[in-house]
């Protein structure tokens, strides 16, 4: 009784493996993995202000040590600041309220998990000063960072 499945099994077994070779051979893998997943988060973006040329707004950041502007419909946008948590967005808008400036917020989406990381880093220890010059430091190392690993890559 055994021997009268075991032939047939056999074939199945044989037919399966070089029908489920011939699938794979189809894919051309080259030894890369593609992340099917990454983490993507919302984050506040400070805005200063939004410029109709490049010259404009140059002549109007020059007081701030540092900020990173984005380039949409022509429309220069110059942010000051960027963090996760909306404790922090409303310290950074009151530190450069303190130094007369009128500031906006955006929520922007964030796809680059090494800057994620970072941030992450940056908003605890924003979450624990209320000093401002490092909330000044901060903003700034947070926008160099930005620009380094986003802003460069994208390029």
């Amino acid at each position: 009784m055994i021997k009268k499945y075991m032939m047939p099994t056999f074939i199945a077994l044989i037919t399966g493996l070089i029908l489920g070779r011939f699938v794979l051979n189809q894919y051309n893998f080259e030894g890369k993995i593609i992340p099917t997943i990454s983490s993507s988060k919302y984050a506040y973006f400070i805005q200063q202000g939004v410029y109709s040329s490049k010259e404009s707004m140059e002549d109007n950041v020059l007081s701030f040590p540092y900020y990173i502007y984005m380039v949409d419909n022509e429309k220069y946008y110059v942010y000051i600041g960027i963090t996760f948590l909306e404790e922090n967005m409303e310290k950074i808008k009151g530190y450069y309220k303190d130094k007369g400036y009128t500031t906006y917020v955006k929520q922007i989406n964030i796809n680059n998990d090494d800057f994620i990381t970072v941030l992450e880093q940056y908003d605890i220890l924003l979450k624990e000063t209320s000093d401002k010059e490092v909330i000044g430091t901060v903003c700034s190392q947070v926008l160099n960072k930005y620009e380094e690993l986003v802003l460069r890559s994208d390029n």
